[in-house]
């Protein structure tokens, strides 16, 4: 019996093999090289990559799914299936590495954890040559967006510190199954061999970002007054009049310097 889309583990699978195609052409899997597929569901994605001869392992939460992966991907193999929450593997631990190679992760990723997962993954980004992902439309617009508009956010900064955000082809909803209410976009995240800006450290920007935004509407001066005073912003170079989402990633990288000078003169009282 052919199985069931289940709607808790927001699956929606590819079926216009046209997608596939470019999807795999921009992937671009070369032999012998280790890629992780994140849901690799009936394996419409999974087929073409290891037809490429790519060294592939697949993370599957839907332990239906994953058992009926070795019949609808002749030559997976079992020890390279793993069933489980890709919120919780630590994904360079699944396969050996060679000394400095690194992973590529690939996936149609469910809507309902593709926001936790990047944040999760872009963090990781050091273990990773590269990402390719179909996420929600409107997902891929906030990671490129530019500063200005209503789609830059937390998302925006934590994954543009990162990796380099190249938006690739948008894909319609009748291209899956069950079509899904929204676009989709496919995505590509390069990360970056130096950050672009510099900060203090990832934990001190990353705690500015999400109170500066916590409360967009309001101006940094109201918005960031829990972590920092009026001049401590002007110091960093920045008009405390202007709201989150006029800054850019280095404006707010000055802000995180200037912020760890203050905690840090604090904490030696």
């Amino acid at each position: 019996m052919p199985h069931r889309p289940r709607k808790r583990f927001g699956q929606n699978f590819l079926v216009d093999f046209d997608v596939i195609e470019r999807i795999v052409a921009a992937i671009a899997p070369r032999r012998g090289e280790p890629i992780i597929e994140i849901g690799p569901g009936r394996g419409e994605l999974t087929c073409p990559l290891l037809a490429a001869g790519a060294d592939l392992h697949v993370i599957e939460i839907d332990r239906d799914l994953a058992a009926d992966l070795p019949r609808q991907v002749p030559g997976l193999a079992a020890d390279h299936i793993h069933v489980g929450d890709a919120l919780e593997v630590d994904l360079a631990s699944l396969l050996p590495l060679r000394a400095g190679e690194r992973i590529r992760v690939v996936g149609n990723l469910p809507y309902n954890i593709s926001t936790p997962l990047l944040v999760r993954l872009v963090k990781s980004a050091g273990a990773i040559r590269d990402m390719h992902f179909m996420l929600q439309k409107e997902v891929v617009d906030r990671m490129a967006a530019a500063p200005g508009g209503k789609d830059y956010g937390r998302l925006t900064l934590l994954c543009q510190y990162h990796c380099a955000v190249v938006f690739l082809f948008t894909v319609p909803p009748e291209a899956f199954e069950p079509a899904p209410k929204v676009e989709s976009g496919f995505v590509r995240l390069i990360p970056h061999d130096t950050p672009p800006a510099e900060v203090p450290d990832y934990a001190t920007l990353e705690r500015l970002v999400a109170q500066a935004f916590s409360q967009r509407r309001k101006t940094l001066r109201n918005s960031l007054r829990p972590l920092m005073a009026a001049a401590q912003i002007e110091e960093a170079g920045v008009d405390p009049a202007l709201r989150a989402e006029a800054l850019s990633l280095r404006d707010f990288a000055r802000l995180a310097q200037v912020m760890a000078h203050y905690e840090g003169e604090s904490g030696q009282r």
